[in-house]
């Protein structure tokens, strides 16, 4: 779907995160598990999450079928590994939407046009954006960069606005963005999947303008909440 771009300057754009933030990814991930240990055993299966996790140390994002393509180059004989990606590519993302994304899109879209802003590999993140229905839902208003934060320029080059209000399920993301465009943001952290439940790790943030509990308390929330009047 071709991005629909604002004819200009905005009030206020929303941008939201996909991971944890509109889609349950846990549950992805706990599903892609399950499949992973029933066709590659328990011991490819091990194999295979350690090697997403390098890759994801070295890369700053979860590369999925890059993982796979890794798996492969070291156990080229197994044909399990045609079945997993299949899995991956067919995988009903809709299924796994929390209740109210769709909802909050629709009800953020009464005062901004709606953004998705994510990170992830050029493959499987836009495909699960398009398949899980929120690529349509922001009318094909869909970034995903290696590390958003560090994209912001780009962001307000393509979506201007005079606010921004960012929706993310991790606070390290929403505490650099908040640090790079300051009182221009309103940060917005979900409480949702388990970066966001590590209480360690939040704790060593400082806190958004905004907190709730699930995507779907967005809904509670007024403009004026949300780009301090």
């Amino acid at each position: 779907m071709k991005q629909e771009r604002p004819a200009k300057k905005s009030r206020v754009v929303f941008l939201f995160d996909i991971d944890n933030t509109l889609l349950n990814n846990d549950h992805v991930t706990a599903d892609l598990q399950k499949h992973l240990a029933g066709e590659v055993g328990g011991h490819g299966a091990k194999r295979y999450w350690s090697i997403f996790e390098a890759l994801r140390k070295q890369l700053g994002y979860a590369d999925y079928l890059g993982a796979l393509q890794r798996y492969r180059a070291k156990n080229p004989h197994d044909l399990g590994l045609l079945t997993v990606s299949r899995f991956m590519v067919e995988y009903p993302f809709a299924n796994r939407l929390f209740p109210n994304s769709l909802d909050v899109i629709e009800h953020a879209r009464k005062w901004g046009p709606t953004v998705l802003l994510s990170d992830g590999d050029v493959v499987f993140q836009p495909r699960k954006a398009e398949r899980s229905g929120l690529t349509e839902a922001v009318g094909g208003r869909v970034l995903i960069f290696t590390h958003k934060e560090k994209e912001l320029a780009n962001v307000a080059e393509r979506y201007p606005a005079r606010h921004y209000v960012m929706v993310d399920d991790k606070i390290r993301i929403l505490t650099a963005m908040k640090k790079i465009w300051g009182r221009k943001l309103t940060t917005v952290f979900v409480r949702q999947g388990h970066y966001a439940l590590d209480a360690k790790a939040v704790a060593s943030y400082p806190p958004a303008d905004v907190t709730i509990e699930s995507i779907g308390d967005f809904l509670k929330l007024d403009l004026a909440a949300l780009t301090g009047g």
